[in-house]
This record gives structure tokens, sequence and C-alpha cells, in this order.
């Protein structure tokens, strides 16, 4: 039978686990310039270049990432509920923190992505609702671009995990 201490340690780990482990939520591809994003199950993500199929990818943006918990309480402080395919990420992530991992490695599914740095959000959010550009800009509440390192077929419904 464990110690207490022991079992201390291990909450530990576990409190740890869960502070760096999340899940896919939901992916979205952009087929053209402006239209709406169509929401998919999985995607092909090829290191270097971006998701497959989806387009306004450049070498330093290659896949865009957003928050549940960020994007649910911008709708919550601008009392709205719209989807948050308006923000024009590619993922969205649930239970995993975003804000300031530039250079840090996340793993989902099989694919890897290095975080390249903030989304800048753009005037497009405050067509989707007044006043979601502002809210958006303290704390990277934009979400992140990163770039592909690993090929892999990710899944909604995949982990996400910040590699050591």
């Amino acid at each position: 039978m464990p110690g207490a201490r022991e079992s201390e340690e291990k909450l530990f780990d576990d409190e740890r686990n869960d502070v760096n482990a999340g899940r896919l939520e939901a992916i979205w591809l952009k087929r053209a310039h402006r239209v709406v994003m169509d929401p998919v199950g999985s995607a092909r993500l090829i290191a270097g270049r971006g998701m497959e199929g989806s387009v306004d990818r450049s070498r330093r943006r290659q896949v865009t990432l957003i928050e549940r918990e960020t994007w649910d309480r911008f709708m919550t402080a601008l009392h709205a509920n719209i989807d948050p395919s308006a923000r024009r990420a590619n993922l969205m992530v649930t239970g995993i923190s975003l804000p300031h991992t530039r250079k840090r490695i996340l793993r989902i599914g099989d694919g890897r992505l290095e975080i390249g740095g903030e989304l800048t959000p753009c005037e497009r959010m405050d067509e989707a609702l007044p006043g979601l550009r502002a809210a958006m800009v303290p704390n990277w509440g934009g979400g992140v671009f990163a770039q592909v390192v690993t090929d892999g077929v990710i899944h909604v419904g995949d982990a996400v995990v910040w590699e050591s």
C-alpha cells in the first residue's frame, strides 16, 4: 500500500499531466479567401507546408490555433454566441494553454507543431462580432500560429500534448 508521500507525488504528477494535456476539439479548412471555414473531422499536416487543402498559409504561418476556453470567455463578455469558426483559425483546442508558448512543440495525434507566435486579430473579427477584435488583443487571445514539424493525420478528439 503506498505511503502518504507516494500518494501526494502521484496526485502532483496527475495534476501536472492535466495541465500539459488537452484535446483537439475542432478542425477547419480555409478553402478560399473570405469564405466560410469548412469543419472537417480529420486533416493531414504536411511538414514545412501546413494543412492539406487549406489556403492562406505561409512559411511562418502554416497552421493557426485557438483555445475553446478563451473563445467561450469572449462570448460571455460580449453577450454573444457565434460559431468559433468565425475566428478563422484551423484548430480549436481545449484543456491546454497557448499564450506565451513561442518555440514550444505541440503534439496533436501523429503530427507535431512548433508554435511561432501570437496571432494578431484583424478587422474581420469586428465584422463577425463588434468588439471581438479588441477583446482578443490581450494575452494572446487571438490564438497562435505554428509551423508543421512532423507530418501526420489529425482527428477531432485527438490528444494535444506539449513536448518537454
